[in-house]
């Protein structure tokens, strides 16, 4: 391994810390032994703060009416091939009462982008939810809006909120999105999330059109300053229905890579190996804990309804990315010596 690559690997363990410039090194300087290097400084990392544990979470996609139209997603605005849906407070109750069964004790209810008036009817689902499981964490990932809706839905009782920053830098969000949506919003956005109190996610896309190791680097620079409590990471992958169709896919290995470095970044990180980790390799989650990972969040929506939240080509929602399958999910996770637990799953102080 490159001398230079493997001190700045053991610089990032010791002070959580680089330069945009070192980070864009790290980048530029993978090799699959440098990977195996930094993944195993990130799985002593990760085992410091919690062990073999991983935490699960519900997850229920209530709706894919989005108001936005990102040229990467495929419920945006104008794919007028996309058949909509919004689940009901019963239906979304009866999601939580499945997944309670199965040792769920987190739900994440993600969705498209919806107006403002909508957000009374989130209060009280989120109340609901509560109530009938007031040993549970509810997190919303559900996008932008106003200060006071996002204080509302923590009145309600919503413990976390997942708002990817998508990439931290301007001119890439501005090429990603339409001119309707603009960078400083997102990034208030996230501002007034961690000021409310939530537990607060960011995350971002890799291998997205356009981005380069010195995008990266800014994406890695956010995290370790805006120091999240979890950040979600994910290739890119294209959609049929969206401009960007044509593009490649992200690369797994390097979201690996990114995954391990995010864990030596922030040590307490709840780190997820995501679906699209799962849709590009079969062992994708697996890998995704072996480079840090401590998260998976199988899908607990009804089965129509995963069928069109397609945000991109063939998103997995059935075997161990399906809540029901969560037997075949531990199975799989004690393999790799890692183990399901039955827990809210909160991040650990530091």
């Amino acid at each position: 391994m490159n001398k230079s690559i493997q001190t700045l690997i053991d610089r990032l363990e010791q002070n959580h810390a680089l330069t945009e410039a070192e980070y864009a090194a790290l980048i530029t300087g993978r090799t699959e032994e440098a990977a195996a290097y930094l993944a195993e400084k990130a799985r002593h990392a990760r085992r410091r703060v919690y062990g073999d544990q991983v935490y699960i979470r519900g997850l229920i996609e209530v709706s894919n009416i989005c108001r936005n139209d990102c040229l990467y997603c495929g419920i945006r605005r104008s794919n007028t091939n996309c058949a909509r849906y919004r689940l009901t407070a019963e239906q979304i109750l009866s999601c939580c009462r499945s997944g309670y069964a199965l040792g769920f004790r987190t739900f994440v209810l993600q969705g498209g982008e919806m107006d403002t008036h909508m957000v009374d009817a989130v209060c009280r689902v989120v109340r609901a939810i509560k109530a009938e499981f007031p040993d549970c964490a509810v997190t919303l990932s559900l996008g932008e809006y106003p200060a006071e809706a996002y204080q509302a839905m923590f009145d309600a009782g919503a413990d976390r909120y997942l708002l990817r920053h998508e990439t931290a830098d301007r001119a890439h969000y501005q090429s990603l999105h339409p001119a309707s949506m603009s960078f400083d919003n997102r990034m208030r956005c996230l501002r007034d999330l961690k000021a409310t109190g939530y537990q607060v996610g960011c995350g971002f896309m890799v291998g997205s059109p356009g981005q380069t190791a010195q995008t990266l680097a800014k994406d890695l620079k956010f995290v370790e300053t805006f120091a999240p409590a979890m950040c979600g990471i994910g290739p890119f992958i294209p959609h049929r229905d969206t401009p960007f169709r044509d593009k490649p896919a992200g690369s797994v290995e390097l979201t690996l890579y990114l995954l391990s470095i995010l864990r030596l970044i922030r040590p307490t990180l709840l780190l997820p190996a995501t679906t699209a980790l799962g849709t590009l390799r079969p062992d994708g989650r697996e890998q995704g804990m072996l480079a840090g990972a401590n998260v998976v969040m199988p899908n607990l929506s009804p089965p129509d309804a995963r069928e069109k939240y397609t945000l991109y080509n063939g998103k997995l929602h059935s075997g161990a990315e399906s809540a029901q399958q969560v037997a075949e999910l531990k199975q799989r996770m004690s393999a790799i010596g890692m183990r399901v637990v039955t827990d809210r799953g909160d991040a650990a102080a530091g």
